[in-house]
This record gives C-alpha cells, sequence and structure tokens, in this order.
C-alpha cells in the first residue's frame, strides 16, 4: 500500500471521539508488561531506585497517534505517581520529528515500561494510519470501510478501536456477535435458504450475512431475506450488476465486497454502488509507526 496521504485528512481530535476503550485493555497491558518484565527487569536495576527523570515520545514519520490509554495505562502500572503530558489527541496526525508526550517518574519504571508503551502506540497507530488512509480514498462515493477478524492474536479489540479511531467501521468483532454463512456453511446446512432460516432460528436478532460467489447466488441470497450479501472477489463489472439486481429486489439487502482490495483498486470498488467493503490489509498488512523514547 502507498505511504497514506494524511494532510487531506480530518483528524479527530479528543473532543469530537465517541469511541469506548476497550474493556479489556488492562489485561492486555498486563500481559504485555509481563512478558517483557517476567521476574524483574535486570537492566534497569542498574538505576537508583530513588532516581526521577524525564522522556519524551517522538513520532519519526507522520501517522494518526493512536494508543494513548494503553501508554498511560503500561506507565501508572509501574509507577502510579507518574506524570503524562500528552502533547497530541487521540486520532490527531503527527508530524514527523514531532513530540508525543513528555512523561516525568521513576527512572526505573520509565526503562522498564519503554518497549511495551511504544509497542501499543506504534502498531495502533499504524493500524488507525492505515483505515485513515482508506476512508480519505474513498471519501463522498457514500461506502463505508470496514475491517475483518484478520488481527494480531489476543489484540483484536486493540486494533478494532484502532480501525475506528482512524475513521474506519468495525465489521463483526468475533464469531459470536454476527453470523457469516460461507462455503462450508451452505454445503453442510444443505443450501442458502436452509442456512438463512436456521440462522434467523438461532438469534433472530443478530446480522445475518452471506458470502456469495455468483450473481446466482447473490438472487438466493436476496429471496432468502439476508440482511448482507458478501461479494467475495467480484471483478467491477459484477459488482455493478450485483448493485443493480440488489437495487431492483423488492427487499434489497446491504452489499459488501471484499477480497484483494487495494489503496489503488478501492475506490473503484466504491463508485460500483456496494454498500462497504472490507480490508484485511487495515489490521493484517501493517508497518509498525517509528516512534523512539529518549531522556531528557
Amino acid at each position: 500500500m502507498p505511504a497514506p496521504t494524511l494532510e487531506h485528512a480530518t483528524p479527530a481530535g479528543d473532543d469530537s471521539l465517541d469511541i469506548a476503550v476497550p474493556s479489556d485493555l488492562p489485561l492486555q497491558v498486563q500481559r504485555a508488561l509481563q512478558e517483557d518484565l517476567g521476574a524483574g527487569d535486570l537492566t534497569a536495576a542498574l538505576v537508583p531506585a530513588d532516581r526521577q527523570c524525564r522522556a519524551t515520545i517522538i513520532s519519526r514519520e507522520s501517522a494518526v497517534i493512536c494508543g494513548r490509554p494503553y501508554v498511560d495505562a503500561c506507565f501508572t502500572a509501574l509507577d502510579p505517581a507518574v506524570r503524562l503530558d500528552w502533547r497530541i489527541a487521540e486520532g490527531e496526525v503527527a508530524s514527523p520529528d514531532q513530540v508525543l508526550l513528555e512523561v516525568t517518574g521513576a527512572a526505573r519504571a520509565l526503562l522498564s515500561c519503554e518497549r511495551s508503551a511504544l509497542n501499543f502506540l506504534q502498531l495502533l497507530s499504524a493500524t488507525a494510519t492505515a483505515a485513515r488512509a482508506y476512508t480519505a480514498l474513498i471519501a463522498g462515493t457514500g461506502c463505508t470501510v470496514l475491517d475483518t477478524r484478520k488481527t494480531i492474536p489476543g489484540l483484536r479489540t486493540a486494533q478494532k478501536y484502532a480501525v475506528r479511531i482512524g475513521g474506519a467501521h468495525n465489521h463483526r468483532m468475533g464469531l459470536y456477535d454476527a453470523i457469516l454463512i460461507k462455503e462450508n456453511h451452505i454445503i453442510a446446512s444443505g443450501g442458502i435458504a436452509a442456512a438463512v432460516d436456521r440462522a434467523r432460528q438461532i438469534d433472530p436478532r443478530v446480522t445475518v450475512e452471506v458470502e456469495v460467489e455468483c450473481l446466482a447466488e447473490l438472487r438466493e441470497v436476496i429471496a432468502a431475506r439476508a440482511d448482507i450479501a458478501l461479494l467475495d472477489d467480484f471483478p467491477l463489472e459484477l459488482l455493478r450488476e450485483a448493485v443493480a439486481i440488489n437495487r431492483a429486489a423488492p427487499r434489497p439487502l446491504r452489499l459488501e465486497a471484499s477480497g484483494g482490495v487495494s489503496a489503488e483498486s478501492v475506490r473503484r470498488i466504491a463508485e460500483t454502488g456496494v454498500d462497504f467493503v472490507s480490508i484485511g490489509a487495515i489490521t493484517k498488512h501493517i508497518k509498525a509507526i517509528d516512534l523512539s523514547m529518549r531522556f531528557a
């Protein structure tokens, strides 16, 4: 994916965000610190226990900054008295060499937290940056960018939080909050209509989506009265046909395009008239943002 162009994307500061921090944040931070610290930070023990220090975290490249709550939790876990002075809002675009945070506290705690805090910040900022870039690419089309379940194990809620900070939307969180019927489900259930009917029996409240591979299957999904049809790897002409068929139906569905979406193709896909485009690359094909922490 080309380097995101962020200059023309509207950054969302703290006041404009209504995005809940994941409830499992404390557990994720606890696990991150435990895997790094183990029985204790041997190198940090070189520093006197009473030494207080000040450090800054700097972004070395342009990025949508995301992960402040995770960074805060890392530092306060080891030094409850730490002072954190953020110079940038969650969801705001940082410039190269911009100071993001000034942190003052026990030197040992700052040293021991450094890597875990930066790991969260560089990963989540990269995810938010990708989400913002893709969202900007389809601006004005009426289409919505969705993420997928292709996330880093153990960090799904964190990455999906970052997707929202970046301005895109979440697909289902997991296998428990929506039904997505794929080819093997259809075969095992005895057909599309049977699968959708069984899905409604399992839980009539949840969204039912069916993956289709051709226009004939799309017509079956429309007739079965599912909520969403997932158009898997449809070329542009077939996407346009699918949109036309759906719009002519007595009860149109919402349409989601997926499969091999890139920065080069996403706008053309969105312009076909589909409602959603899901992009695994937002959480899977990311390069961590270049950050550094320096003691003053």
